[in-house]
């Protein structure tokens, strides 16, 4: 969704908020979560968290990289849990779709050579 005008200016500044709210972790470029997230069954999801009151759907991806997606209505949250394939769901349905902001890279000991 692109906003014109008077809303562009405040978008920015929601996320600057949403990033500003994250308590920075010992490594200054690091964002310690406080999105509760919960184990879920899939191939390429490892967990997922959503903030009701600030629409923040957070993915914890099976290696490990976390991201933050901004703006998620609760109803994708809700159809993401119980998709058959939450894999699938996220790829038709959030990747590319809503803003995100990286929270974690993959850790370094799963990384393969």
């Amino acid at each position: 969704m692109k906003l014109h005008g008077f809303f562009a200016p405040l978008t920015s500044i929601f996320l600057v908020a949403l990033v500003a709210i994250a308590e920075p972790a010992r490594d200054s470029t690091a964002i310690v979560s406080h999105i509760q997230r919960q184990s879920v069954q899939s191939s390429g999801l490892a967990a997922v968290g959503y903030s009701k009151r600030r629409h923040i759907l957070e993915i914890e991806f099976s290696n490990g990289a976390v991201y933050r997606y901004v703006e998620v209505p609760p109803s994708v949250h809700r159809l993401l849990m119980s998709a058959e394939s939450k894999a699938r769901f996220y790829d038709e349905n959030v990747r590319g779709k809503y803003r995100s902001v990286h929270v974690r890279s993959q850790p370094k000991n799963s990384i393969s050579n």
